[in-house]
């Protein structure tokens, strides 16, 4: 592909783009610099535009203030403590990345060729940190509350469902307030087993209620073993 090509594909990307955020920018190049990955400046030396850390590290901060103000007239009786637990739930990598992918930013986005090819865990920190600077770049083109419209369009409905399904919790806590609730039982865990040399385990770990063996998880440590056997277990119990 010439360069001609690319610049007329980029150009006709940041329309789309655009279009799918819903902001038409004054200054296109901001846009550009938000969903631009550090790994591509690496490979495009001729490329002009800065990477998105910065957007991201405003961003951040633009949407702490507007959830935070949201959650805060919305939940007039709630206390601080819970508040700071939702917002987090609100914001975390794993909420950013899935409004990043329904909005369609993953097919956007400019990174090397290496970084293209990660679809795991490392894709979903790059597409939630290209969510936050894209709202940092929609507050530097547009200002605040276009920012703040975007932030409420994208993540504001789904905190009905965090705080319904109490996701603003940990899994454990969340596990045992349910059991309690729903049959007056404490949850137990089982370790049931452990594979692997010392620098590489996987533990397995089994969730009861008294003696009936509800899930069980698998993870790196006997703490996340036991996160994940909580969270199958809300699932298999349907609570």
């Amino acid at each position: 592909m010439s360069k001609t090509e690319e610049e007329r594909n980029i150009t006709e990307d940041l329309e789309k783009l655009q279009a799918l955020i819903g902001v038409a920018f004054t200054d296109t190049g901001i846009l550009l610099s938000a969903i631009t990955h550090r790994s591509y400046l690496n490979e495009h030396r001729e490329a002009k535009q800065d990477h998105n850390e910065r957007l991201e590290f405003l961003g951040d901060a633009v949407l702490e203030l507007a959830v935070t103000d949201y959650l805060f007239k919305k939940y007039p009786e709630k206390p601080e403590g819970e508040l700071t637990a939702v917002r987090a739930a609100l914001v975390n990598t794993i909420s950013l990345s899935e409004a990043s992918s329904k909005l369609g930013i993953n097919d956007y986005l400019l990174m090397s060729k290496g970084e293209a090819k990660d679809t795991g865990r490392a894709r979903q920190y790059i597409l939630a940190n290209a969510f936050e600077a894209c709202i940092g770049a929609i507050y530097m083109d547009k200002g605040y509350e276009a920012a703040e419209a975007f932030i409420a369009g994208q993540l504001y409905a789904k905190t009905d469902r965090i705080v319904e399904k109490r996701l603003w919790q940990d899994p454990k806590s969340r596990f045992q307030e349910l059991s309690q609730e729903h049959v007056s039982i404490t949850p137990t865990y089982e370790m049931l087993s452990q594979v692997g040399p010392d620098h590489d385990r996987v533990f397995t770990v089994g969730v009861f209620l008294r003696s009936e063996q509800v899930a069980e998880g698998q993870g790196r440590s006997k703490q996340e073993a036991e996160q994940a056997a909580a969270e199958k277990a809300i699932e298999t119990k349907g609570w």
